[in-house]
């Protein structure tokens, strides 16, 4: 057994472990936050929130690192919090759509597709501060690796394994799709030898280990990366880096009455603020999650950046795309612009 395949089922052994011993939170999360007497009203009576977090290293870790919020935001808000962790974008768009979730952080695609289909509505994101690193897609390669150059990847992609994130990833797949590969005449999804879709997480390891010839990953869950596997992060290099991709953003139910949108904006904007002991633990646990600086107020205009990176996407497919004749590709192109035109009509009357 080699050790990238001895890795590979300790970890599933692991996982399985944790998945039979610690409660089932997807599985067993509360049907509604509401009861069905209390839909019909004005202002119905909110008892809890359900709250679903993107996959990190795994469903087991994105619980460690997001609790402490949780348990501040129950105090806060005089309401059990939950969590709905599940291991993979598409499992945490499903539960969206069935509306079993209340509030959650998503990636920029994931919370433009649940603002436009009428569940979600932006209230916070994550506060940058001049001066520093901006959070930015990323290339690894093995350092010592028969890749270890960006032009070796781009000239014979077809040679090389290639590890990357959901196609509904920002920096794991999106960013990298349009920036690097597409204006290089590259298919992520075709032209390399094989590929691996995971978390960033299971991306790097793989490239570490030898299963894999380069990851798609990004500039926060890489250093993340470097802290909780120091020795295989000193195998790998950053071989691309993108520009400044849309960021991810906090949504809530847009059926959430009003007071209770902004009473939950309140505890996110304000968390990390307050001085003494309680404010060093806040800021603590904003450190924990990539967010130093705390959260901002923002509203749907905020994922304005992500309706244009879409677009931008789909016209590079249609141009590289093989068509029956222009016409075709013509109309796929005004479907394009018709969709990114709604996008940009619902996302502005947010604002105004």
């Amino acid at each position: 057994m080699s050790a990238g395949a001895g890795f590979r089922r300790a970890a599933a052994v692991l996982l399985a472990f944790f998945f039979i011993a610690l409660p089932a939170v997807a599985q067993q999360a509360p049907a509604a936050a509401v009861s069905p007497a209390e839909k019909g009203a004005s202002s119905p009576a909110i008892r809890m929130i359900r709250f679903g977090v993107l996959p990190l290293g795994g469903t087991v870790e994105s619980r460690a690192l997001w609790t402490p919020l949780m348990n501040d935001m129950g105090r806060s808000l005089g309401m059990p919090v939950s969590m709905y962790s599940v291991p993979t974008y598409e499992e945490l768009d499903r539960a969206i759509g069935r509306d079993e979730i209340d509030m959650a952080f998503l990636s920029g695609k994931m919370a433009l597709d649940a603002v436009m289909q009428r569940r979600m509505k932006v209230v916070a994101q994550i506060a940058r501060h001049p001066g520093l690193p901006e959070h930015r897609a990323v290339l690894l390669v093995r350092k010592a690796g028969p890749l270890n150059t960006l032009e070796g990847l781009l000239a014979q992609p077809e040679k090389w394994r290639l590890a990357r994130g959901d196609s509904r990833s920002v920096t794991g797949f999106i960013v990298p799709q349009s920036q690097l590969f597409l204006p290089n005449h590259i298919e992520m999804e075709t032209r390399f030898r094989s590929e691996f879709v995971g978390t960033h997480q299971a991306t790097a390891l793989a490239v570490a280990n030898g299963d894999a010839d380069v990851a798609t990953n990004n500039t926060t869950d890489f250093e993340r990366f470097r802290q909780q596997f120091p020795i295989e992060a000193e195998r790998l290099q950053v071989v691309w880096e993108s520009q400044p991709p849309p960021g991810a953003q906090m949504v809530v139910r847009r059926d959430f009455p009003p007071e209770f949108q902004a009473r939950l904006q309140n505890f996110l904007t304000g968390y990390g603020k307050a001085k003494g002991a309680r404010g060093d633990a806040e800021r603590e646990v904003l450190k924990s999650l990539r967010a130093a600086y705390g959260y901002v107020a923002a509203d749907d205009s905020a994922l304005l950046p992500q309706a244009l990176l879409e677009r931008q996407l789909g016209r590079q497919h249609a141009m590289a795309a093989s068509w029956v004749n222009e016409a075709a590709r013509e109309q796929r192109l005004q479907r394009i612009e018709k969709t990114y035109a709604e996008q940009v009509e619902t996302l502005r009357s947010a604002a105004r």
